[in-house]
């Protein structure tokens, strides 16, 4: 039996072969392990409402696990808050971490689908970096990805999207960011 050919996602090749090379150029790496490279992204979706209804967080978490392509973490309360009507160890998001193909393939959906399809969209901020090269941004509604069908939502959700890289320095992961063609506000 012949073996299947393995699938390499576009923009995996995209970044082998044209990013890496830009980004040695630029910043003069002398080690192939030093060039920054995507490591994960952490989609997280928080559920306020799900304090007085736990349908929603199953609800949210379907549409979290579409978006992403596999299935989502329920993330739990640590405390009780009394004034939030929350206990301890109730369901209130999900969360979901990608890598290797399957990043490659959400990042792919992000930049050239979802983003454009924000309203008002003037490009992401470019102060959103932590200090350790890690890239953070919000979304508003759940809605702008291709996966989900906008007749059988029930509630819109916003959700945070992390991208995680392996550079040392802010200027590095912008870099990175934007040889993605990351829509970077100027």
């Amino acid at each position: 039996m012949a073996e299947a050919a393995e699938y390499t996602p576009r923009l995996k090749k995209f970044y082998e072969e044209t990013v890496r090379p830009a980004l040695v150029k630029e910043f003069g790496y002398k080690n192939p392990m030093q060039v920054p490279r995507i490591d994960k992204i952490v989609l997280n979706m928080g559920v306020g409402e799900a304090v007085a209804d736990s349908k929603k967080v199953n609800s949210a978490l379907g549409d979290l696990g579409k978006i992403a392509g596999q299935k989502a973490a329920v993330t739990k309360s640590r405390k009780s808050i009394a004034t939030f009507k929350l206990r301890a160890g109730m369901a209130i998001g999900g969360k979901v971490t990608l890598r290797k193909t399957r990043m490659y393939e959400f990042l792919d959906r992000l930049v050239t689908v979802a983003l454009p399809r924000v309203r008002d969209f003037r490009g992401l901020n470019p102060k959103s970096f932590d200090g350790r090269g890690n890239y953070a941004l919000g979304i508003k509604e759940h809605i702008i990805f291709p996966e989900i069908n906008y007749d059988e939502v029930d509630q819109v959700w916003g959700m945070d999207v992390v991208v995680c890289t392996t550079a040392k320095t802010d200027n590095e992961a912008k870099a990175l960011l934007k040889a993605f063609n990351f829509p970077f506000r100027q």
